[in-house]
């Protein structure tokens, strides 16, 4: 009897050992088996969430579950994204930030988590690129006498923004940085309020997202200038891009995806080709182009760890020549 148990014992210790060695395969290769839950660090009702549950609704239909947006917003998305950061590294929770992640390093003295250490990238999303508009008692018409007016008056115009580190912010600096202007940043807690003092005059321009700059525009209650990407938008092509009367201005603010690391490669993959299938799905390209978003072709983990790379060091050099700090 002795013996029949030790064999017993023995074959159950096996087999034991066997489904502990199979099971993170298992898991693996039935990823998702429940819902997935998309940490945006903004408040609901932005752009950067109108965009996310957008693509949660089309990532969800490819994954074959339901992606859950989960708004933790606070201290410039440093809130959501230490979140994301510390979560279990299995593929259920994902991180879809903004430039905010690529910014945040230069203007705070620390932050509660690693830029890239503590992320394995999946895919860049979408570029999000933003308008110039000005109130409607600025003489400015166009781009050309928009910079003579700034040149001419060092010091003494203002610019609105959602706080620091915020897009428009970064938009507004990197104008100084490269038309050699000296507009004066006013941040304010969020774009909402920052538009509202440019339509009522108490600052001069802003450098806001396409969707809520545009809707102003339509509805009369300010003048758009110019557009922030490389070349002309298709939503506004008869409106030049700051690039053609400042050389080399490019600024926009993006949604990428990143999810813990440590994150099993089997589900970082899993994720990257349904990522890439939810962002040729024509409903969320129709949503995209309402809102003003170019959507990558073809994420991958390494053209985003290559271009937040380059993202840092680019809001590096703009933060350190204006001295921005968050602290």
């Amino acid at each position: 009897m002795t013996i029949f148990f030790r064999r017993i014992a023995s074959a159950l210790g096996s087999a034991a050992t066997l489904l502990a060695w199979a099971s993170p395969s298992v898991a693996q290769t039935d990823y998702p088996v429940r819902p997935v839950r998309l940490i945006v660090p903004y408040p609901a009702g932005g752009p950067t969430d109108t965009f996310a549950r957008s693509l949660a609704a089309s990532w969800g239909r490819k994954l074959n579950t339901s992606v859950v947006v989960e708004n933790k917003s606070g201290a410039g998305t440093i809130v959501g994204t230490e979140l994301a950061a510390k979560a279990a590294p299995d593929g259920y929770t994902l991180l879809l930030t903004t430039v905010a992640h690529a910014v945040n390093p230069s203007i705070h003295a620390s932050l509660p988590y690693r830029t890239i250490e503590d992320f394995a990238p999946v895919g860049l999303a979408a570029r999000a690129p933003l308008v110039l508009v000005v109130n409607k008692g600025v003489p400015a018409k166009t781009l050309p006498e928009f910079f003579a007016y700034l040149k001419s008056r060092p010091g003494q115009v203002n610019y609105g923004s959602a706080g620091v580190g915020s897009a428009p912010h970064l938009a507004g600096e990197l104008l100084n940085y490269t038309a050699g202007t000296k507009a004066v940043h006013v941040p304010y807690r969020g774009s909402a309020p920052a538009m509202a003092d440019l339509i009522g005059g108490h600052v001069e321009f802003m450098i806001d997202s396409a969707p809520t700059g545009l809707a102003q525009v339509r509805a009369g209650t300010v003048r758009l200038l110019g557009t922030s990407m490389g070349k002309r938008l298709p939503q506004t092509r008869e409106t030049p891009a700051i690039a053609e009367a400042v050389s080399g201005y490019e600024a926009y603010t993006w949604n990428a995806v990143f999810v813990p690391a440590r994150t099993p490669s089997a589900v970082v993959q899993k994720l990257v080709s349904t990522l890439g299938d939810a962002l040729s799905d024509p409903a969320l390209q129709s949503k995209a182009f309402e809102l003003g978003l170019q959507l990558e072709t073809q994420p991958t983990p390494a053209g985003l760890d290559q271009f937040l790379r380059a993202e840092l060091e680019k809001w590096k050099r703009v933060a350190v020549a204006t001295n921005m700090k968050a602290d």
